[in-house]
């Protein structure tokens, strides 16, 4: 069996230095905001190229840290993608505010400006761009739609960071930069966690105090907060991890080329993945789109039973779920198209050529 994302040769090679790593956070005892929490921030705040970095529990609560900072609340619109994985709206919900959904780009299934533009109202406070499987968002003209209209621009980088935008890191293209650190991401820990990057210093103290629970001092709270911290043995972890992400990300992108090349030929059939000008991917998934949702299972199927597993990123845009029954009704073809057709193919720093060879050879075999 060829596993969709296996983490094993990884830790098989950093086991020593994290184990190492770990076991000084068991003789400090700093189980919570240790030193390895500020070291990590430090090391993330280089990597992404801002002045800040704040490490969080997850990447949801890294939304929700960065549209509470820009005092988004009750009564406010954020502007989401309608195709990406639910926490996109998820979080402006859970700072009561109102998600309001834009149609995505068929060719690359980021967020259309054009199409976000035209969705602004008097109630919008911001807009939240999904930068989706490794590459930014087109954040330059996100940015230009929101000094124009006195909005925020917060990056869900969940999925791309390291990946560049004009040879700036994602997660350092707007206001707050978001992403999440969840095992199968490109940069994963062992557990839950995520970051928030800034380059404001006054968004920094606030995010920071907002994560603690509003606390300025000890005992002394000046904001609502939230218990959004990440633990220190994750931040231990991270540090190990990072060193080695440079190589990770580059062999993502050999991967991913040689897929690229490999499946080329059958464009006539499906649609490869498209890379924007000016954007490198981290390529966090590989998601070609094969036509309709019949002709993806019986694919998957062909694929299951060889051993090759897959993975559909995502089968229902997030207005048509059942939460957001209150907008199931409206259309957004783009995105519905993306859902019907979408199939992932394993896409992991560590996936040997021979693996890789065989998941293609059998791909083929699929759609012939």
């Amino acid at each position: 069996m060829i596993s969709f994302c296996d983490l094993k040769p990884q830790w098989n090679e950093l086991k020593e230095e994290i184990l190492s790593n770990v076991e000084r956070v068991f003789e400090h005892g700093q189980f919570i905001m240790g030193p390895e929490v500020g070291q990590c921030e430090k090391a993330l705040a280089d990597f992404a190229g801002t002045n800040h970095a704040i490490c969080c529990s997850n990447g949801t609560v890294a939304l929700m840290l960065a549209l509470m900072a820009h005092d988004v609340g009750h009564g406010d619109e954020v502007l989401v993608p309608a195709f990406s994985f639910f926490a996109s709206a998820e979080a402006v919900s859970l700072v009561g505010a109102r998600p309001i959904f834009v149609d995505v780009d068929p060719k690359t299934y980021l967020m259309d400006p054009v199409l976000t533009r035209e969705k602004i109202t008097s109630r919008t406070k911001a807009i939240m761009p999904v930068s989706l499987f490794g590459q930014a968002a087109h954040m330059e003209e996100f940015n230009r739609i929101a000094c124009e209209k006195g909005l925020k621009v917060i990056e869900d980088g969940a999925q791309s960071f390291g990946a560049t935008y004009h040879s700036k890191k994602s997660c350092a293209l707007s206001s707050i930069g978001c992403t999440s650190f969840f095992p199968a991401k490109p940069l994963g820990c062992y557990g839950d966690g995520g970051a928030l990057f800034t380059d404001d210093q006054n968004l920094y103290e606030k995010l920071r105090i907002l994560r603690h629970h509003g606390e300025s001092s000890r005992y002394q709270h000046q904001l609502i907060g939230m218990n959004g911290r990440l633990d220190t043995l994750q931040c231990a972890i991270l540090l190990v991890k990072l060193k080695r992400f440079p190589w990770e990300i580059a062999q993502r992108e050999k991967l991913a080329q040689r897929y690229l090349k490999e499946l080329s030929p059958l464009q006539d059939r499906i649609q490869l993945p498209s890379v924007r000008t000016g954007n490198t991917s981290v390529w966090a998934q590989f998601t070609v789109h094969v036509g309709n949702s019949q002709k993806r299972g019986e694919i998957q199927e062909f694929l299951r039973v060889r051993g090759i597993p897959t993975a559909i990123h995502y089968p229902l845009p997030i207005p048509k779920q059942k939460a957001y029954a209150e907008y199931n009704e409206e259309s957004y073809p783009h995105s519905e198209w993306a859902s019907s057709g979408v199939l992932s193919l394993p896409l992991y720093a560590d996936l040997s050529e021979e693996s890789q060879a065989t998941i293609i050879h059998t791909f083929k075999s699929a759609l012939s």
